[in-house]
Order: structure tokens, then sequence, then C-alpha cells
């Protein structure tokens, strides 16, 4: 993560917790009793909230724990999870009652949002952050009205600030995808490790698919499947359910050596193979860390940036997983791909967010008047220069 949200609004300590993924509680697990342990030690963190009655099952860490656990992806609980972090900060520092809290609170606390960036400097959050921070907060106060716990949601009527058409995130041009992806093969073919690839295999699923990074760091083995012919990879969508999508063979090479590598490090035949699909891999000088753990988000990150970086591509520092998802739709709009399918592929519900977000940035710049004003200006400044002459 680049940026850190802070609460504002008030003087006093910044809450940067939830924006760092360093001290971010872990709430990932591969069970469903792990899973139910990592969110409720993460809700007992949270300020300005009553300390949790064992005999209550209603009560508001417990409800809050089951708005977590329930019907949402890794990524989506821990971005809830942050934004409600830091509207529990701002109303524990300026000794506000959540549950007492109005309209007027929270749009005090939205006025004094703020991100810390690299450099260091305070700036305020953009209009995509503070819409999604005001969501997920308001989902919570939702989860609590229906379960009784208040009466009323404090976010509900607060306006949100109107969003730009067009992502910011940027999208690497078709040559620069491709050079990317044949340096992390080329890589792992010269080194020939289970490690190299598996980050071939990674940037190939990102690529070769657009899915959501959190679809490959929670995929394991046996969601890799056949049907009709093809390989497809089933995977954990936004919102909870379940989708697939095809492997390209292009996507399934790297994929197939790696777990080729894993195979037979553990001396098990392919199919004997479990676990993630994407896995840590064993440190060659600390047998205190045997690998086998699903791959996070922040692994991936990293990845991303290092070979981007190595590939020599123009602004790696800025590439996330995000971006191969960028591109994915960007390129297969601009080759008159239908955007109903691409809407498909991306798991879009709404064809607004593919076209306005993917297609509309492509167009906006193919299309700009720009390109005729400098061909009327170049012509003038022709004739210009003969009559000179």
């Amino acid at each position: 993560m680049t940026e850190h949200l802070e609460a504002g609004g008030s003087p006093g300590r910044s809450f940067d917790l939830a924006r760092d993924t360093n001290r971010v509680p872990d709430l990932s697990a591969s069970t469903r009793t792990g899973l139910r342990h990592a969110i409720t030690a993460a809700v007992e963190l949270l300020p300005a909230l009553p300390p949790a009655d064992p005999l209550d099952r209603y009560g508001i860490r417990q409800i809050t724990v089951l708005w977590l656990e329930t019907d949402k992806t890794e990524h989506t609980r821990r971005a809830y999870y942050a934004d409600l972090a830091a509207w529990l900060s701002w109303c524990d520092r300026t000794g506000l009652d959540p549950l007492q809290a109005r309209r007027a609170d929270v749009d005090a606390w939205k006025n004094g949002l703020t991100v810390t960036g690299k450099d260091g400097v305070p700036r305020p959050a953009s209009a995509s952050t503070i819409s999604r921070t005001l969501a997920g907060v308001s989902s919570w106060y939702r989860y609590l009205q229906s379960n009784d716990v208040t009466e009323r949601n404090p976010v509900a009527a607060v306006s949100r600030p109107k969003r730009g058409r067009t992502s910011p995130l940027p999208a690497l041009d078709g040559s620069a995808a491709a050079r990317l992806l044949n340096h992390v093969e080329q890589r792992a073919a010269r080194n020939d490790t289970e490690a190299s690839w598996r980050d071939a295999a990674v940037v190939a699923l990102l690529f070769y698919t657009g899915v959501r990074v959190s679809a490959i760091t929670t995929a394991r083995i046996e969601d890799l499947d056949t049907d009709a012919g093809h390989t497809i990879l089933r995977y954990l969508a936004k919102g909870g359910h379940r989708d697939l999508v095809p492997l390209a063979p292009a996507a399934l090479h790297p994929l197939s050596n790696y777990l080729r590598h894993r195979a037979a490090r553990l001396g098990v035949g392919a199919d004997g193979l479990t676990g993630p699909l994407l896995a840590t891999s064993p440190h060659p000088y600390d047998s205190a860390k045997p690998g086998g753990k699903p791959l996070t988000q922040r692994h991936i990150w990293h990845l991303l940036r290092t070979q981007a970086q190595a590939a020599g591509i123009s602004g790696a520092d800025s590439i996330s997983p995000h971006t191969a998802r960028r591109t994915t739709g960007t390129l297969l709009l601009a080759n008159d791909v239908p955007v109903q399918k691409v809407q498909d592929l991306l798991g879009h519900a709404d064809i607004r967010t593919t076209r306005d977000h993917y297609d509309a940035h492509r167009h906006k710049l193919e299309t700009s008047p720009v390109h005729a004003l400098a061909q009327l200006l170049g012509d003038a400044r022709h004739r210009q220069g003969d009559s000179d002459g």
C-alpha cells in the first residue's frame, strides 16, 4: 500500500492501522473456525465500542464479527474493516458513541479525511476513497439496523462526492504487457525453479484472465477443473459467489510447470497435490519456513513491481494487480471485443463500469479533438513558414 487513510477532524493521533499492510490484523484463514478466530481478534482491537459480553449473542462486537464474516471476499473484508476502524477511531478521539452519531458527525469526519502517501505529505482523500469509505461504514450500520442493534444509519443521508468517469489507475499497452509476460517466463525457463515458475504463473493468470487478485490468492488446487474440453479455474468472485474462467494455453504453460516442480519437491504425483493453488516456497536456509502458505496480496504487489522494474516497464513503481485487470479490459475493448463480453469476463454487475472505466478512457484519448487541433495548427504553421520564406 502506498497511502494511509487518516481520520482527521481533530488533533491527536492519526489512524493508519487499516492502511498499513504490516500492521493490519490478518483477516484470512484456511478454515471457517480459523477465520472466525481471526476476525474476532481483529474486532477486539476496534475502539469506541463496549467490551464484548460472551453471554450477549447480539452484542455489537459479536454482530460486527458476523458482518465481516458473511458473504465477503478477503479483499472486501479487509477494506470494510479498514473503513470501520478509521470511523471508530475518530469517534473514540472525539468522545462520540457511534450508536448515537448523526449525519453531522459523519460529515465532520468525512470533511477531515486525508491520505498520506509515500512522500509523507498528508492530502485530502480522493473522491473514490471517500465514497468507498462511506460505503463500508454504511454497510456496517445497515447490518446493525437489521439486527436491531441500532435504530438509525447516520451515513445513509450523507452525500457522496462525485467521482470521475475514468479510473486513475493505469493500464499497460499491449507491447508493455507482452514484455512483462515474456520477461517472467524467460526468467522461469532460465532458473527452472519452483518459485520462478510460480511467479510466471501469477503474472500469466492475472493478465490472461482479468480476475481480481483475491481470486488467485484464495484459489486452491481443487479449483482447477475441466469442462467441455477446457481447463477452467473456479474462483471466489466479488460478493462471495463462485465463478469460473477458462485458462488459455499461454496461462496454463507456466502454471503446469510450477505445479510439476512443486509435486516433485513434495514427492507426489500431479494428482496428489493439495492446498493453495499458489503457495509460498520453502526458505532455502530456514527449516522453520517450510512454505505451503497461500500467497498474499502483498506478495503479488511486490512480485509485479519487482518484475516490471526488471523488465524495464515504464511506471513500474505504480503497477498493481489491478493494472493487469485494467490492461485485460482495455486491450479487449480496443480490439473490438463486445463490451458485454468484457463485462462478463471482468464480473462487473453494471455495464457502465466496464464502459466508463475501461472503454471510455481509451475512447477519450483516441478521439480527443486535440489531435484535430494539432493537425490544424500544424497546417497553419506550415503555410506560415512558406509565406515567410
